[in-house]
């Protein structure tokens, strides 16, 4: 059998819970690490979800600025990410009543050591449970430590 366990290291980002409102954006350092995976847990939106009411999931990426700090954010492009096409940044929306009680899941594969993820809302929304997660993967050092 695999041991999958040893090589990877899970990143709570957001909670489970039901938010109204823009999230503060979370900062992943991805030091030690090769590959990484973005999980977007969403419920049911407790409004109707459409162009002018619904959810983004933003991902930036940034370079070591030479002290172990992150330098300046960019956005990610289609390039950096499996399974979703990036515009400006945004990897998932939001907007229509069918696509809220999902997981979504996608790969990062830009090469920065910095990522951050920013779930902001469109428009006014009720509220929507929801939880972000980053899994890193392909450690250098394994087996990875326990959280």
């Amino acid at each position: 059998m695999k041991d999958l366990h040893s090589n990877i290291k899970p990143v709570s980002c957001l909670d489970p819970i039901s938010i109204s409102a823009t999230q503060a954006a979370v900062e992943v350092d991805l030091a030690g690490f090769n590959s990484a995976e973005i999980i977007w847990l969403t419920g049911l939106e407790e409004g109707t979800l459409s162009g002018s009411l619904g959810w983004t999931l933003t991902v930036t990426h940034a370079d070591d600025d030479g002290t172990g700090v992150a330098g300046s954010y960019s956005n990610v492009a289609a390039a950096d990410v499996l399974g979703v096409t990036p515009a400006s940044g945004v990897c998932v929306t939001l907007d229509d009543p069918a696509e809220d009680n999902t997981l979504y899941r996608f790969g990062y594969v830009g090469g920065k050591r910095f990522i951050k993820l920013l779930v902001s809302e469109v428009g006014t929304t009720t509220g929507m449970p929801q939880a972000l997660l980053v899994i890193k993967g392909d450690p250098l050092d394994a087996p990875t430590v326990a959280n």
